[in-house]
Order: structure tokens, then C-alpha cells, then sequence
């Protein structure tokens, strides 16, 4: 195919994304329709508050009151948070208590997919914007035993991948790019 940056200009045009049907460029209600797994993703997770509620169900966070304590949202934000992830199939609701019956919120196992994306961020803000101190929370392998940082690895020979060790070529997802 040649460079990352001639498949970049092919697939989303010269510096932006457009939809090359319609004319127009790509707008942010419309996210989960393009060609791209990363806008397609962002689509359901792409706002600050929706990473830290995932954040927050990893750590074993599961009820509305939690996350409101927690992050000091609003309820409507985080109910409108909460519906978004729960109509992705990324959070399920179960009911706990009998009297009034209450809702939990869980992971999916479309959510716990997630994980690896929650470790990334997590070891970027712990290399560059923890202070003197050090990382706020340390975590621990149970398998192991050890303190780790998540790390991502080729899935066909296990090696650290580095951005610049991949390339990328167009997949099947992608109908129009030509």
C-alpha cells in the first residue's frame, strides 16, 4: 500500500476527515458510521466522563450513588453516561435490594475489552503527568504477585509494540476508500 500517511490521505482525505459521498466533513453525532474503529470507539467512550466511569467499574464501582459521590457529576450527565454505555451493551444493569429494587451497573464482557485502553491511559498519565511523588495508585498482578504497568504486545509473536514498528494497511471494514 505504501506509507501510513498515503493510506491516512486515501482513506480520510488531505488533513481531515470527510465523508467523500456527501461532501462534508465528519461530524460528531455521526461517529459510530465511519470507516474508523477509533472514531467508531469514541463514539461510545469519547468524553472525560465516560473514561472515568469506566475507570471507576474497574476499580469495583457499581451503583449510581458511587459514581456520583465519586466524580461530583451531576445526575443527569451521569445518567445520560450510564444509558449510553448500557445501550452499547457495555455496562448491564442488574437489580440488588428488594424493597426498593435498585439497579447496579456491570461490566460487559464488551466492556472488560476495555481494560487494555483504561492500562494505557493510565501508564501515559502515570509517565508524564504524575508529580515527584510518583504514580497515585500502583497496581498488582494477581496471577504473579508483582507491581506492573500495562503494556501492549503483538498478538502473533508477543513483542512490545512501538508505533513505529507497525504499519497499517486498508481492512475489510473499509469500503470506499478507493
Amino acid at each position: 500500500m505504501g506509507s501510513n500517511l498515503e493510506l491516512v490521505k486515501l482513506v480520510y482525505g488531505s488533513g481531515r476527515i470527510r465523508d467523500e459521498r456527501k461532501g462534508e466533513h465528519m461530524r460528531w453525532r455521526d461517529l459510530e458510521k465511519e470507516p474508523c474503529s477509533v472514531a467508531r470507539t469514541l463514539s461510545i467512550i469519547g468524553d472525560r466522563w465516560t473514561l472515568l466511569i469506566l475507570r471507576d467499574c474497574f476499580m469495583g464501582v457499581r451503583r449510581f450513588e458511587q459514581f456520583e459521590s465519586n466524580l461530583g457529576m451531576t445526575r443527569h450527565v451521569l445518567a445520560d453516561r450510564l444509558k449510553k454505555l448500557t445501550s452499547a451493551e457495555v455496562l448491564v444493569k442488574t437489580p440488588y435490594g428488594t424493597a426498593p429494587v435498585r439497579q447496579e451497573y456491570r461490566l460487559t464482557e464488551k466492556g472488560f475489552d476495555l481494560y487494555p485502553v483504561i492500562m494505557s491511559i493510565v501508564h501515559w498519565g502515570d509517565t508524564h503527568m504524575a508529580d515527584e511523588r510518583g504514580a497515585p495508585v500502583i497496581h498488582h498482578h494477581k496471577t504473579c504477585g508483582h507491581h506492573m504497568h500495562g503494556e501492549l504486545v503483538c498478538s502473533e509473536c508477543g513483542e512490545k509494540l512501538e508505533a513505529r514498528q507497525v504499519s497499517v494497511d486498508l481492512g475489510p471494514g473499509f469500503q470506499d476508500a478507493v
